[in-house]
């Protein structure tokens, strides 16, 4: 912990004699509680989690559209070390990206972060067999945050106190998967390494309109994941999506689809449940296929938008999970037409499939 913070101090004196520089280096710790969402999570919670949050942000300066859009926001990359103070989860390590967006005169501050995480104790069936929450060594970390901010306290000293809400998840690439959330007390300081930073709104800019008529896309997904039960196999999963978007305006474009799951883990569970649970007289060749409707949402950014998406399996004869799902995720537009994706699938809190996907507007 000494050594990390000691190279965060070292990377930052290095740049504080720079005048014109549009970044900013951000320290917090952490504390807090853990949020257990099943009955058998609760012998995990032993203590109260610490951490430490350290960011490197750049600030945007009004140069382009979207920099004035969304409030001028930074964005940059974090690292983030967390103590769940139980022996079972250990610690984990996150690295990733994030958007910090501001209102309320720039002293309420919205923490977007997504990366991916290590943990130094992942289930084991011998050695670490309490711990359901993590079935792997790698896994995705999301991270909200809330906060007052004030970057000019002092100088170009800034102080920030709120709260964050932490998840991890392996997407049931490996089980088990419960995952872990945590809220977290955030309090740190920040440091502008410009002393005369100044935004420059582009003036030339002519306002344009962003609503569009209606688009239709195409989109796979896939990746592997495993069915609930441990050591079952990891297997491949497709997911063919179409839907119908429509941009009405700036920030917002509504979605409405249709999609097709192949998710050969749950051919695969349903083979197992079938000898399993006899009484329940589920056969071996019922079909694993699913089929979903669902409504959507995309926050434009500028090339990048974060994607929300809530469905309800119309098609399921193998009813083990929930009707509802829900996916949220990033997707990047390579250029008008083909965009790329990462998402999460889940029901409820229980996460099904990290997803990697490719696309085709028209």
């Amino acid at each position: 912990m000494k050594k990390i913070q000691l190279l965060f101090l070292l990377f930052s004196l290095s740049l504080f004699g720079q005048k014109q520089n549009p970044f900013m280096v951000e320290a917090s710790i952490l504390r807090g509680n853990t949020l257990p969402h099943t009955e058998d999570m609760y012998h995990l919670v032993n203590g109260h989690p610490e951490g430490l949050m350290l960011s490197v942000l750049k600030k945007t300066d009004g140069s382009k559209e979207w920099h004035q859009a969304y409030n001028y926001p930074d964005y940059g990359g974090y690292f983030l070390y967390q103590d769940f103070k139980s022996q079972p989860l250990g610690q984990n390590y996150a690295i990733g990206a994030l958007y910090n967006f501001y209102f309320w005169k720039r002293h309420l501050q919205l923490k977007l972060a997504q990366g991916i995480a290590y943990t130094t104790n992942p289930y084991d069936k011998e050695d670490n067999s309490k711990n359901k929450a993590f079935g792997s060594r790698l896994m995705g970390n999301t991270n909200i945050g809330l906060a007052y901010d004030n970057q000019t306290l002092f100088k170009n000293i800034g102080f920030h106190a709120g709260i964050l809400f932490t998840h991890y998840s392996n997407g049931r690439m490996k089980s088990p998967n419960s995952g872990i959330n945590t809220y977290l007390l955030n309090l740190g300081l920040n440091y502008n390494l410009s002393e005369d930073f100044k935004r420059q709104p582009d003036t030339t800019l002519v306002k344009k309109s962003y609503k569009e008529p209606i688009h239709y896309n195409f989109v796979l997904r896939t990746g592997i994941n495993e069915s609930s039960i441990i050591n079952s196999g990891q297997f491949p999963f497709y997911h063919l999506s179409f839907y119908a978007d429509k941009r009405i305006d700036r920030k917002s474009k509504l979605q409405l689809g249709t999609e097709l799951f192949l998710t050969k883990s749950m051919q695969e569970y349903i083979k197992y449940y079938s000898v399993a649970y006899p009484e329940d007289n589920i056969s071996p060749d019922t079909d694993y296929k699913r089929i979903g409707i669902f409504v959507g949402h995309e926050l434009m950014i500028n090339r990048i938008s974060l994607e929300t998406q809530i469905g309800f399996y119309v098609y399921e004869p193998f009813k083990k999970d929930i009707p509802v799902y829900d996916r949220v995720g990033i997707k990047y537009y390579f250029t008008n037409k083909f965009f790329g994706g990462f998402t999460i699938k889940t029901h409820l809190f229980l996460a099904e499939a990290l997803e990697f996907g490719i696309g085709y507007r028209i």
